[in-house]
């Protein structure tokens, strides 16, 4: 991802993506609104009414990814999404554990020293 986006608009990208219909409904989309639909994140039209782009959608899924990442990282025993455990898996980030659950791979240690070092 080129631009780097604030807790504040990462909220305003789930807000949306669990519901917000309006920019003027929630204060947290109208505020971020404009830049988030210049990063094309955001679709509005003119009746103010907001909805997730497929670039957003991509940008929340892969900052959940970065985030279950880091809780395993911390916590072996952290349950993961479905979604997310496949993804990860696929991408080699994460494997499976004998006595259940995953850890982070080589690999996803380095792909998280990277995140961190941006």
């Amino acid at each position: 991802m080129e631009q780097k986006l604030s807790g504040d608009e990462f909220d305003a990208l789930e807000l949306l993506r669990r519901g917000a219909k309006s920019v003027r409904a929630n204060a947290c989309v109208g505020r971020n609104a404009k830049r988030l639909a210049g990063l094309k994140l955001v679709k509005v039209d003119r009746g103010e009414m907001a909805a997730l782009t497929d670039k957003g959608m991509e940008v929340l899924f892969l900052r959940r990814c970065v985030n279950a990442l880091r809780e395993l990282s911390a916590d072996p025993a952290t349950k993961l999404d479905a979604d997310v455990a496949t993804f990860l898996m696929r991408k080699s980030h994460i494997a499976e554990r004998a006595e259940g659950g995953f850890e982070v791979t080589a690999r996803g240690r380095e792909s998280l020293a990277d995140i961190d070092r941006e």
